[in-house]
């Protein structure tokens, strides 16, 4: 009894319709399938976040600053 054929896949789909109804299987399967979308959905947003969205630049000297250091040289 190495595989299980389809009668075997059968018998399973009956029992488990008679322990839970049809019902609960139907939003088991809808929460199984949105669980799913969520974690590809964070999984692609979160590869997105690591990505350099574009080129870095280091922030520029404030002009204030670097004209008044060039003033305190001078006098």
């Amino acid at each position: 009894m190495g595989s299980w054929s389809i009668g075997h896949w059968i018998v399973v789909a009956i029992v488990l319709v008679l322990l839970f109804g049809t019902k609960r299987l139907k939003n088991l399967g809808g929460d199984l399938g949105s669980a799913m979308r969520d974690f590809r959905k964070s999984f692609k947003d979160s590869s997105q976040d690591d990505a350099p969205a574009g080129r870095l630049e280091a922030d520029p000297p404030e002009p204030a600053k670097a004209a008044q250091g060039e003033k305190d040289k001078v006098a």
